[in-house]
């Protein structure tokens, strides 16, 4: 197999079998069930890509059709999924073969400025122009120290337990509601509300079916919903041990949000409660009695890549005005590489192509770092990978990227 690039093509929905296993045998999952006897729903198979070696299938990727909140504006999003290379096919430029092709095609095709994946190892992405923009909490705390600060408003409504059905009907037009004004989310079509409830018992490990919450207003207006398992466990002594993993918890309001917080401390025979998807940011931190209570062991999360730099840039909002322009190194989208004008404020903006001598010097991995607005350019400078050529130019383009909401992604694909 002399060119890698050569023999990349999309999977037929015959092929899926053999495909789907080749992916699952390298992410170590069990290759068997439904999402390998057919086609999944929320499969693109034309936006797929995969490298045969005679009759095996020796490297997948695939993308998802997806929406992404940006600060400002939702964008249509490439979600970047699927990619692996069979160990017996490694060190052979299969994956930059597999990344330039998505990337131009991307590019070619206009759909999506912007890509997105969740990275399985997070040496690999770097090279081809993937950064980390947002972050996970990877929240937990002892139930015992988990209290509601004295005087939390928590209002008048109720919480409730329900089934999934009507727990459904009311999140679905909840989340739309909240998650577009919050970077790094996005959105749910009905596909993907089927992918996040489905509660496969062997997903479980050893906890419960997932439990649902709603919290609804005196009026009847649903504020607030929570989804969550409990995992018993007993001490040598008889106490109850168990862990609560909470797995969503999304309010339109603190009232709505604290009401379910504190349904959710007080769940009998729970010793630890866990949030690993809540964002690093959750405003939950600060409704504690106790600030040490909870603690937090940050993991990225969402990665960003900026298919093409001008489109990006446009797409989103500003917190101030910015005039500078942006020499952008990369190295592997020619159609990024070279300076860009960018002209925009919190009502909107303008990029293009330049001549003009840049303020900035950026790699587009720091780029794309910063595109969600949680990562100062100013960190990035100081880690070496922004250089300041117009003296002060660094602040205003720290100051104007940074968004008020901390990006944040809980959905993984």
């Amino acid at each position: 197999m002399t060119d890698p690039a050569a023999g990349l093509r999309p999977a037929t929905p015959e092929e899926w079998p053999a495909f789907s296993r080749a992916m699952l045998h390298v992410f170590g999952e069990d290759a068997s069930g439904p999402f390998v006897e057919s086609v999944p729903e929320h499969a693109e198979l034309d936006r797929s890509l995969g490298l045969w070696d005679g009759e095996r299938v020796v490297a997948t990727a695939g993308i998802y059709s997806r929406e992404l909140t940006v600060p400002g504006a939702v964008v249509p999003c490439a979600g970047v999924t699927w990619v692996t290379v069979s160990p017996t096919h490694r060190r052979r430029g299969v994956l930059r073969a597999i990344m330039r092709r998505q990337l131009t095609e991307l590019h070619e095709q206009g759909r999506e400025a912007v890509a997105a994946l969740w990275a399985s190892e997070a040496s690999i992405y770097g090279r081809f122009g993937y950064a980390p923009a947002t972050w996970r909490g990877n929240l937990s705390g002892a139930t015992q120290r988990l209290r509601l600060r004295p005087g939390v408003d928590a209002g008048a409504g109720r919480v409730d337990l329900v089934p999934v059905e009507e727990y459904r009907a009311a999140a679905v037009a909840l989340y739309d509601r909240v998650r577009r004004f919050v970077p790094g989310n996005l959105a749910r079509g009905d596909v993907w509300w089927d992918r996040a409830l489905r509660d496969e018992p062997a997903q479980r490990h050893g906890a419960t079916e997932r439990r649902y919450l709603l919290h609804t207003d005196p009026d009847g207006t649903v504020s607030g919903y929570a989804a969550y398992r409990v995992k018993d466990a007993w001490t040598d002594g008889g106490e109850p041990d168990g862990t609560l993993t909470v797995e969503e918890v999304r309010a339109t309001g603190t009232p709505a949000y604290a009401a379910l917080w504190q349904f959710l401390f007080a769940i009998d025979l729970v010793r630890t409660v866990k949030v690993p998807m809540a964002s690093d940011d959750d405003p939950l931190r600060h409704l504690l009695a106790d600030p040490r209570a909870l603690h937090a062991r940050p993991l990225d999360a969402l990665w960003v890549r900026l298919v093409d730099v001008g489109r990006a840039l446009a797409a989103r909002r500003y917190t101030a005005p910015i005039n500078l322009v942006l020499e952008v190194r990369d190295r592997s989208c020619p159609w990024n590489d070279g300076r860009w004008a960018l002209t925009a404020g919190p009502s909107g903006g303008f990029c293009a192509r330049t001549d003009s001598d840049p303020d900035l010097v950026v790699d587009v991995e720091a780029l794309a770092a910063a595109y969600l607005g949680g990562t100062s350019l100013a960190t990035l400078q100081a880690a070496g990978r922004v250089t300041e050529v117009s003296p002060g130019a660094v602040t205003q383009a720290a100051t104007s990227f940074r968004w008020p909401v901390s990006p944040w992604c809980p959905d993984e694909f």
